[in-house]
């Protein structure tokens, strides 16, 4: 081996010449599960947003790759001391902004599990496990939610794993044009027109993009505060009529229940009756409070789902399941399979050609596809339904307890409703100030950076009806009472400073 390779080989970690030997991966793989488990006992103890300036990485790590093998040890250590100080926690307890990305021991496990097996699933034959128990999964979390039967493989639908809302916006967006321009021709696509709301996801001005609709057919309606900013029926009966009299086909709707801004539910009853009298596919959004709804008490959100062809939310975010997870659930399976399928003679086995499986590669933009469902099956397997109910119920506790004290100081108002948990606040100008909406804005830009720059929480912001609002999210899965009455102090002290008063405040240990 040496007068092959060199003599540098002699001496090289066991992993340098068998990238799997089964011993050195026991050792390595403690190592790394040891400085995880650490890493969350003691994640209390770093700033939760990144401290660190732009560039800062190319300081610490030399310029080009080692040539020989060095010890996982070492590196270990340099994650330590170079990767974790330009990390953002978004396990930690402190952590408040945009929305969750909630984790835990079985969804972990399940990760190691798919990542370990590292099969690639695009067909039931390339790993049958990975397509039946993605199958089954998804019928167990449909029933959870207690979609109607038309959207699980019993009935005449099914669901499918994909890696994030995006990617399941831009089938279901695609599976509804050519199912039209299959019936109308294909030179009609400049004139379908896409629905959303000015509080809709970025995701589906990207998707409109990508499949060729956007932007002269795109339609962000206009919400107010008068419907907590959610998308009307009569809004979208409107826009449908404007584009109806200029000659153009309705399409495509996406509503949303919890919408990024402000968790905004749009009524999707009656935006599906409507959408129903023009043939409109309608897609529901529910990415973030999709999980609530396996609560008996959220589940009138998405009542009407049974009028929608298609349903998705993302297990990552509030479902305990590691990132990415995207649950989508289609009524009609066959419209994306004839939108996205691709049958290359390499590609053929008897199984496809039978019909009686699902080859999950028809069903999403890629080829190539992860064993996700391992990770979702251990994660409602290892808690079960009552325990996963009760985890999303303390989280909705202790948000409407931030509320409560929110509420209580008369400094700060509440924007809008809170619905899930997350609450929306802001600080108003002291009295005798300029109270106008720009000057309030700038108060509470001032008020965020300095909250999230000290590193002891982070919360971030979204503008609604020309209001900064801060945006408090309560949904990592160490977070606990304390952890809500250490932010509230925060807030506080931020605004005792930044509205004249002497309360200091106390840095990071």
């Amino acid at each position: 081996m040496g007068s092959l390779h060199g003599d540098v080989l002699e001496n090289s970690p066991a992993c340098a010449l068998n990238p799997l030997d089964p011993e050195e991966f026991r050792k390595q793989g403690h190592m790394v599960i040891d400085f995880l488990a650490d890493y969350y006992r003691d994640i209390e103890k770093y700033p939760v947003r990144s401290q660190v300036e732009p560039g800062y990485l190319r300081k610490r790590i030399p310029e080009t790759a080692p040539y020989n093998p060095e010890p996982m040890e070492t590196i270990m250590q340099d994650i330590q001391n170079d990767i974790v100080p330009g990390i953002t926690h978004w396990q930690s307890p402190n952590y408040y902004a945009y929305f969750p990305s909630s984790g835990s021991t079985a969804g972990f496990l399940g990760e190691m599990l798919s990542t370990g097996f590292n099969v690639v699933g695009f067909n039931w034959m390339s790993s049958p496990a990975a397509t039946e128990l993605e199958t089954i999964v998804m019928d167990w979390l449909g029933k959870m939610l207690k979609l109607p039967n038309s959207f699980l493989f019993s009935g005449d639908g099914g669901g499918v794993l994909q890696g994030t809302t995006c990617e399941a916006i831009l089938c279901t967006l695609t599976a509804a044009r050519d199912r039209m321009l299959n019936k109308i021709g294909r030179e009609n696509i400049g004139r379908l027109v896409v629905y959303g709301s000015d509080q809709t996801h970025c995701a589906l001005q990207k998707a409109a993009q990508i499949a060729g609709i956007f932007p002269c057919n795109f339609r962000a309606v206009q919400t107010s505060k008068k419907t907590a900013f959610g998308l009307s029926p009569e809004n979208l009966q409107d826009a449908i009529n404007k584009d109806l009299d200029a000659g153009l086909l309705p399409l495509f709707l996406c509503a949303t229940v919890g919408t990024t801004s402000s968790t905004a539910v749009d009524l999707v009853g009656p935006l599906c009756e409507v959408a129903k009298q023009y043939g409109i596919w309608v897609h529901i959004d529910a990415a973030y409070a999709g999980s609530a709804c396996i609560c008996p008490e959220f589940r009138h959100y998405i009542d009407g789902v049974e009028n929608a062809d298609s349903f998705s939310l993302n297990a990552h975010k509030w479902f305990f399941t590691t990132l990415d997870c995207c649950c989508l659930w289609v009524k009609d399976p066959s419209a994306l399979v004839k939108a996205l399928s691709t049958n290359p003679e390499y590609l053929r086995n008897k199984a496809t050609e039978s019909k009686q499986v699902v080859d999950y590669k028809d069903w999403q933009i890629a080829l190539s596809r992860r064993f996700r469902s391992m990770k979702l099956w251990l994660v409602i397997r290892s808690y079960g339904v009552a325990n996963l109910r009760n985890f999303l119920r303390t989280h909705v506790k202790m948000a409407k307890y931030f509320e409560g004290l929110v509420a209580k100081d008369k400094r700060f108002e509440i924007v809008v409703p809170r619905t899930f948990a997350m609450v929306c606040f802001r600080l108003l100008p002291a009295s005798g100030d300029d109270s106008s909406n720009e000057a309030a804005n700038e108060l509470n830009r001032k008020l965020l950076e300095g909250i999230n720059a000290a590193g002891r929480i982070y919360m971030t912001h979204a503008v609604v009806g020309g209001i900064y609002m801060i945006r408090f999210a309560v949904g990592a899965t160490l977070t606990e009472d304390r952890h809500v009455n250490l932010a509230w102090q925060v807030v506080r002290e931020h605004a005792d400073a930044l509205l004249g008063s002497t309360v200091a405040i106390s840095p990071i240990d």
